[in-house]
């Protein structure tokens, strides 16, 4: 088997797992919680609380690509399927009509939110490095099922299409509307997870590592609880909804 074929064999056992890519990093995560309470008291708590949010408001505008992504793609498309390809329609407006990937391009400045927040440089290297490396392999497997699915007209889309860094010159108009509910349904999980992941590491950084009182950390970081929480109470609804209504059943979608 040549080196293209093992790439693409590697890719379709990584899209059926690629969920647990953030697992890889808390190895290096737990090395680098000394060296970020060791940057935080050298830049002190106000520039790392204006630091962490806009951290975080970083993260949102991947999420945010994410949304604008799938708000406009028709049924059959980008599915959260995973353990093998799927698709019966080829998408090539909106936000593919810029960038072949997305999602992926969302995913990865959303994970770069989180790793940008603990403030160790080699950390986001590594970070970045395992992501491109991982999605590397996925995408060349969809792009192989895909040319085989759709053949010329795909071939064409991806030659002039960038695969991760979109080139908004391209841009063509999406052919549905945006919708809401589509987004509202599928969406939630991502959103909770970032929530949890700031909450997480900011607690792990201050009363685990700084060894911070629960409740001075409570009174200081109260900002991230109560996020956290709100975000909670917003998927819940969301779930229950999407679990035992058909509100967020949309045609086409």
């Amino acid at each position: 088997m040549n080196l293209h074929n093992l790439m693409i064999k590697h890719g379709h056992f990584m899209f059926r797992w690629r969920s647990y890519l953030p697992l890889f990093l808390i190895g290096p995560l737990l090395l680098a919680f000394k060296e970020s309470h060791q940057m935080e008291e050298y830049l002190g708590d106000g520039v790392h609380h204006i630091w962490v949010l806009f951290c975080f408001i970083f993260s949102l505008f991947g999420l945010s690509i994410r949304w604008v992504t799938v708000g406009f793609i028709p049924g059959g498309t980008s599915g959260r399927n995973t353990k093998d390809q799927r698709a019966t329609y080829l998408n090539t407006s909106g936000m593919y009509s810029i960038v072949r990937n997305p999602l992926y391009l969302g995913n990865y400045i959303a994970i770069l939110g989180v790793l940008l927040s603990l403030q160790v440089w080699w950390l986001v290297v590594i970070g970045s490095l395992g992501f491109f490396i991982y999605m590397e392999r996925i995408v060349l497997a969809e792009e192989n099922y895909l040319s085989e699915k759709f053949g010329a007209v795909y071939d064409e889309w991806r030659s002039k299409t960038p695969v991760i860094i979109p080139n908004l010159k391209l841009w063509h108009a999406p052919e549905l509307s945006f919708s809401l509910r589509t987004v509202l349904k599928r969406e939630y999980p991502g959103l909770l997870g970032l929530a949890s992941a700031f909450l997480i590491l900011e607690f792990i950084t201050d009363v685990v590592v700084e060894r911070e009182n629960l409740s001075a950390w409570l009174a200081d970081d109260f900002a991230w609880p109560v996020i956290f929480a709100i975000i909670l109470v917003f998927t819940l609804i969301l779930r229950a909804i999407k679990k035992n209504t058909s509100l967020f059943k949309v045609k086409g979608r």
